[in-house]
């Protein structure tokens, strides 16, 4: 078996005790975040199916939720169904729900095994399909606390009361200005929310996660028993690579000690094996050698601990000589190490370390706790997932969007209002151009090194979405430009009428760790002339674009994440119009606030929903906007725009 160089031994060495610690570092030193407040269950449970009518909701916080909490329960149809809400009876909860504290600059655990429920009244279930429940209140510690669950009704319709009406406020002030005091930093995702982990980053709240089997993210007795293995097979490895150092001291000082003393001349010498100067040592142990060792005279202590010791294949006697009179190698424990041996102990060890962290994951309870996602870790495509960063980029999902989220989104994430945001910045080459006239936009996107861009992910099968608004919300386009090999993105752009407008650009960077980094960046273009703006068009629930009438149904609300549907009818035809995904999607909406030109752009969820298709919008603020929805028929990309205006 080929053995390795010695400088190669201690290379290796070096490399896998860094690997070694990296893998205690990452496996055993989770750091939990706080979290407060969270939904613990609900009755009906997220994504449950029902059959029997439903007369209320109950969600089940880790603490009784404010006096002004909100809530709206929004029917298949988009209208809403909720009826007012009342504290219930503190109950046991099914599963613990673990959250953490940070207390003198330490994160300390706690276990809640009590719930409080807020009890949702239903007037009436008027179809069958999904209800939604949503909810917004703000826990002890600031923290808002802000997410929505669904469930399917099977059963048949119910009437509701005589003289009933469809509640419309908004939530109170107070609680919409408490809960922007602290961001989105202790949302809630819904309980149960099995969505799949997004590979960069995950939307905009956290919640209590699915229930699993470990102790509130960290390792157990058996992954930190694991650990200290780990700890000491590196402080073992790092002894072994100094040991050649030590065996080279010992080395020296035996030549210095035989040097001094006169040698004996061997009287047999061992067959194919050199000595210094040409003499051949003869106490080659036959069963290394294959061979009898020839019989010496006796020899000094010092004699001995010369032609006593093993020799290696091409080795020089006064190596020999350095070795140590116990008979172990002169050459190091890493040079009578093969490269598979070394393979196998390397993967042992890995091996080891990870089964025990597997191990100390799956916990000693029987009964698994539900433990409070830490801010910024939230499952990717949920629709209340938490923001990764600080850069906002107003994209929104729904419930099972994908791999796909995007940091920022949350009460008042309308974004696209600056031209650089995280080092980030949009540079056009011009900002104006004749009315009427086709002119090749170009831009650059230019990173904190001062370098245009060229890394982008590709999203919605594009690398980058061009959305083109009129500063009276009239004029959308959306345009997907090319780039050229110099990072110089170019698209042709015709504007018909006199005015300023708002041109985004919408993407995800690839930054220099290999993850993804979505953004909206906004600028400003003028076509000159008389600018004569058009009024914006007041709400209606239904519009038409060609031979297709479009509706929408949904209850936007301040500062909550609620659902609106968009229905798409072919004139003359019977049922919904056959839709096709457009961009991986049946379609897509863009809203922009009126005023500071705020840009949402809001994804639906993957499928259609009892034949529509579905978002999850957060209005950020009282106001007026207009929704631009883009949907695909017969290979061809319409547009359907709607004024929604909240008080």
């Amino acid at each position: 078996m080929r053995r390795l160089p010695r400088a190669h031994g201690r290379v290796a060495a070096g490399l896998l005790a860094l690997a070694l610690a990296a893998s205690v570092v990452l496996l055993g030193t989770a750091t939990p975040v706080s979290a407060h407040g969270t939904l613990a269950m609900s009755t009906p449970a997220d994504g449950a199916t029902v059959d029997e009518a439903v007369t209320a909701v109950q969600l089940i916080f880790t603490e009784r939720v404010r006096e002004d909490a909100y809530f709206t329960v929004t029917a298949p149809g988009g209208a809403r169904v909720d009826n007012g809400w009342t504290h219930g009876e503190p109950r046991t909860l099914d599963r613990p729900v673990r959250e953490y504290f940070l207390v003198d600059g330490v994160f300390e655990p706690r276990e809640y095994t009590t719930g409080f429920p807020a009890v949702v009244a239903l007037a009436h279930l008027p179809a069958a399909g999904q209800y939604s429940v949503s909810y917004l209140s703000v826990a002890s510690d600031g923290d808002p606390v802000r997410g929505t669950v669904t469930f399917r009704y099977t059963g048949k319709p119910t009437a509701a009361p005589p003289n009933w009406q469809p509640p419309t406020g908004q939530p109170d002030p107070s609680l919409l200005a408490a809960a922007e005091q602290h961001g989105d930093t202790g949302s809630q995702q819904a309980a149960g929310d099995t969505t799949p982990v997004a590979p960069t980053a995950p939307v905009p709240s956290v919640a209590a996660a699915p229930p699993t089997s470990d102790d509130s993210g960290g390792t157990g007795l058996l992954g930190w028993a694991a650990v200290v293995v780990g700890v000491a097979a590196v402080a073992g490895l790092f002894a072994w690579q100094r040991r050649p150092a030590r065996v080279e001291r010992s080395r020296k000082a035996v030549r210095r000690s035989a040097a001094n003393r006169p040698r004996a001349k061997p009287t047999t010498k061992a067959k194919g094996r050199r000595a210094t100067g040409g003499a051949r040592t003869a106490a080659v142990p036959a069963a290394r050698r294959g061979a009898k060792a020839a019989t010496v005279p006796a020899a000094t202590p010092a004699q001995q601990a010369v032609t006593t010791a093993p020799v290696a294949h091409g080795e020089p006697a006064e190596a020999a000589a350095a070795a140590p009179a116990d008979g172990s190698a002169s050459t190091g424990w890493w040079q009578r190490v093969g490269d598979t041996r070394l393979a196998l102990l390397v993967g042992g060890l890995v091996l080891t370390l990870l089964a025990g962290f597997a191990l100390g994951r799956i916990g000693t309870d029987d009964d698994p706790t539900y433990t409070a996602q830490p801010p910024g870790t939230a499952p990717g495509g949920g629709r209340n997932a938490a923001p990764a960063v600080s850069a906002g980029d107003g994209h929104q999902h729904g419930p099972g969007t994908g791999p796909h989220t995007h940091p920022g989104d949350g009460q008042d994430q309308a974004t696209g209002t600056t031209v650089s945001v995280a080092g980030y910045t949009l540079k056009p080459v011009l900002r104006s151009q004749a009315a009427g006239a086709t002119s090749d936009y170009r831009f650059r996107v230019v990173g904190i090194d001062g370098q245009p861009v060229t890394r982008f992910a590709v999203v919605h099968d594009k690398p980058l979405h061009m959305i083109v608004v009129g500063r009276d919300l009239g004029g959308y386009q959306h345009l997907h430009p090319t780039m050229a090999d110099d990072g110089t993105w170019s698209v042709p752009l015709k504007l018909t009428r006199p005015g300023g407008y708002r041109i985004y650009a919408d993407f995800t960077v690839t930054t220099a760790d290999g993850k993804g980094l979505p953004l909206v960046l906004g600028v400003d273009h003028e076509v000159p002339g008389n600018y004569q703006p058009a009024g914006l068009p007041p709400p209606q629930p239904q519009t038409k674009t060609g031979p297709y009438t479009v509706s929408l149904a949904g209850a936007p609300t301040i500062g909550m994440t609620v659902p609106l549907t968009l229905r798409v009818d072919r004139d003359g035809a019977a049922g919904p119009a056959s839709l096709e995904r457009y961009l991986g999607a049946y379609g897509h909406l863009v809203v922009v606030r009126e005023g500071d030109l705020g840009f949402l752009h809001v994804h639906p969820e993957p499928e259609l929903v009892d034949g529509a298709v579905k978002f999850w919008l957060t209005a950020p603020s009282a106001g007026r906007y207009r929704a631009f929805f883009d949907f695909q028929v017969d290979g061809k990309v319409h547009t359907a725009a709607f004024t929604i205006t909240l008080a």
